[in-house]
């Protein structure tokens, strides 16, 4: 483990601090290289399903492993595609895999996060039409994951919290919690996200009813996530709040 804070970490987090600049939008509807967005991937096998929580949990790690990955502080294509994303609407579209279709997308550029029996890796973005082509022919839809009873929380590790009343997809819950994390991540001073980095990015991911949800959104520490209201949403839900739990 490294004790020194690498200028490669910090110029990576310099740059996901984009995400928070207010008026960031670089898309232009006439051009479609600017319609960015990240894809993720989540390893559903036919049978010996992961838990949804889990899952959920793996792909929010993804997400904030890539941004946060070395090649994103450095002169790299890495780098350019997330820093053109970080411009852009922050789209993320989840699809599944299983078996061979899983094994070949890791042949390409992103992060894979295991969390207990759950598998999912989040890859640098690009343009939604130039999406890689092993990605692109994977499901989005298709096979859920019923939500799990409420476990206790731990202290000392983030956060991420769901609004379970509106329903949402695994797939469409998996962009949101990663979304969720790299903003908690972006919020953090540099010492704190390395540190967070250092121990793989531990978190966990709650399911709650409407009423406690909104409780915990109203906290002064809670980073909520607002939905463009693309898919399964209505436009500007708040859909999940990550919570740094005193990181």
């Amino acid at each position: 483990m490294l004790t020194v804070l690498p200028a490669s970490f910090e110029r990576a987090h310099q740059r996901l601090q984009l995400v928070l600049a207010p008026g960031r939008d670089g898309e232009d509807p006439t051009n479609p290289d600017t319609v960015q967005a990240m894809p993720i991937v989540l390893n559903i096998p036919k049978s010996n399903r992961p838990s949804r929580v889990e899952l959920l949990e793996a792909a929010a790690r993804a997400v904030v492993a890539v941004c946060l990955d070395p090649r994103a502080g450095e002169a790299t294509a890495f780098a350019d595609a997330l820093q053109r994303w970080y411009g852009a609407r922050i789209r993320k579209i989840a699809r599944r895999a299983r078996n061979a279709q899983w094994e070949r997308v890791q042949s390409l550029p992103g992060v894979t996060a295991e969390q207990g029996g759950a598998q999912a890796r989040a890859f640098v973005p690009s343009a939604v039409h130039a999406t890689e082509p092993l990605i692109a022919k994977l499901q989005i839809e298709g096979t859920d994951l019923p939500v799990a009873p409420l476990g206790a929380v731990a202290t000392g590790i983030p956060l991420l919290v769901v609004d379970a009343s509106l329903g949402m997809s695994v797939g469409k819950s998996a962009a949101q919690v990663g979304h969720a994390a790299m903003l908690l991540a972006a919020h953090f001073s540099t010492d704190a996200a390395w540190r967070w980095a250092q121990q793989g990015y531990p978190l966990q991911v709650r399911e709650v009813p409407r009423a406690q949800f909104a409780s915990l959104a109203g906290r002064a520490d809670a980073v909520a996530v607002r939905d463009a209201g693309y898919t399964e949403v209505a436009p500007g839900s708040v859909t999940v709040v990550g919570l740094p739990n005193e990181f």
